[in-house]
């Protein structure tokens, strides 16, 4: 069997929510049984980030 050591926390951030986001954050995982972890990354993989490196070779 092969292992892979998987370093996940490359950067760990603290974010401040009002008390109804965490209420929601909190129900939503209630609801599909993930982590908040997960489900804050999966938002963020999703956000639409524009490619400046393409922009520059113009």
């Amino acid at each position: 069997m092969i292992m892979t050591n998987k370093k996940w926390a490359v950067k760990r951030i603290t974010v401040n929510l009002a008390t109804q986001e965490a209420e929601k954050l909190d129900k939503y995982c209630q609801q599909t049984g993930r982590p908040a972890t997960d489900v804050i990354r999966e938002l963020i993989r999703g956000l639409p980030v524009s490619d400046d490196n393409k922009e520059g070779d113009r």
